[in-house]
């Protein structure tokens, strides 16, 4: 076994959609699998980067099913989650629970350990994400019990000091001992690769800019489309466009009426990314706000220089100038008329290309992971 200290029988309840957290939480439990601990992901659909078999890494899916009663509107997933991981600890004597998303996961963790009754010791592990704290856990309706599930955890982390400190600002939280552990990459997988595969991407003279996100309002895709056309007056260019989401169609009507739709490309939810971002020359991510920014760290992990936001964790990882770029939310001519100036500028470009494959190296699973590790021998003692 890799890693330090005994090994750990681990339950993993994400959001097994497309998005940061869920790719977090499953690559993750792999690292963990990897260094000898025993993972059981609970959710109801196997995460989006669980691919294939992997040696002691398990799957539990909650039964998601209406029945028959008559009284329920709407499936009620909460009480059926508490219940799978209540049955998953006593059958696979899970050691601990770690959930990602304060709601619902932290408060169906509280449950089932409740269910529990002392008939086992259980530990739960809340780590934040982002969204969970800034917009639903300050909905009037959810703050109270947000706020109530954070406290009821035996730790809690966050993915970025930005991220800890709104979660003392928004909740208080006096009791609570907040533990920033970032976001990693997995650097086997998302490292500089040769480039060959360009002429399957764009024409041979073409630059290759790449977004990938979930397409919610808070990616601001819009702003990508309006970014690239600014690049793609200036020089040939080619916009990849991964991923799907509620804001796709506005962000193909954009790009019709900015004249540059024959340019770019939307490939929809891809399971892998590290193919396209290897022949990437650059990577946008103009969001409203990022609790870290997981898919600028990949991109720049394969060697695709940043232009993104000054909002949220961003800063935390891309320094302005050295390993990408930063503007306010919303600059997009500033985006543009620097993204521009990047791309004519060969050295340059080498030289901040070099820096965000450095800056990938400190978020390295190896560096972090064993963060985790400590973390869950602390509480188990």
């Amino acid at each position: 076994m890799e890693g330090s200290g005994r090994a750990v029988k681990i339950g993993i309840t994400c959001y097994p959609t497309y998005g940061g957290s869920g790719a977090v939480a499953t690559e993750l439990g792999l690292e963990l699998a990897r260094r000898g601990h025993e993972v059981h992901f609970i959710t109801y659909d196997s995460p989006f980067r669980l691919r294939g078999y992997s040696e002691r890494v398990f799957f539990h899916q909650v039964d998601t099913r209406m029945g028959r009663y008559p009284l329920f509107d709407h499936f009620p997933y909460t009480l059926a989650l508490a219940s799978k991981q209540h049955e998953v600890v006593l059958r696979e004597g899970l050691d601990l629970l770690h959930v990602h998303y304060a709601i619902p996961h932290a408060t169906t963790a509280y449950l089932a350990r409740e269910m529990l009754n002392g008939e086992r010791r259980l530990r739960v592990i809340t780590t934040l994400h982002g969204t969970d704290i800034t917009l639903v856990g300050q909905e009037s309706s959810f703050y109270a019990i947000t706020k109530f599930s954070i406290e009821q955890s035996d730790a809690v982390t966050a993915v970025s000091t930005y991220l800890r400190d709104e979660t003392y600002r928004a909740f208080g939280c006096v009791t609570c001992d907040l533990k920033v552990i970032p976001n990693f990459v997995n650097l086997q997988e998302y490292r500089p690769g040769s480039g060959n595969g360009r002429a399957a991407i764009a024409p041979e003279a073409h630059k290759i800019v790449t977004h990938v996100s979930n397409f919610r309002e808070v990616k601001r895709v819009k702003d990508v489309i309006r970014v690239f056309a600014r690049i793609q007056h200036a020089m040939p260019a080619t916009l990849v466009m991964i991923g799907d989401g509620p804001e796709r169609v506005d962000a193909e009507n954009e790009a019709r009426d900015l004249g540059v739709s024959g340019d770019v490309r939307f490939l929809g939810r891809l399971d892998t990314v590290a193919s396209l971002l290897q022949v990437s020359d650059l990577f946008l991510l103009p969001s409203q706000t990022e609790s870290f920014g997981l898919a600028a760290l990949e991109a720049m992990a394969c060697g695709s220089p940043v232009v993104a936001t000054r909002a949220g964790g961003l800063p935390e990882v891309v320094d302005d100038g050295v390993n990408g770029i930063l503007e306010p939310v919303g600059s997009v001519e500033a985006m543009g008329r620097r993204a521009v100036e990047l791309l004519r500028d060969p050295a340059r470009h080498t030289a901040m290309r070099d820096a965000a494959v450095a800056t990938a190296q400190v978020y390295s699973a190896d560096r972090i992971v064993p963060m985790y590790e400590e973390l869950y021998h602390e509480v188990l003692r």
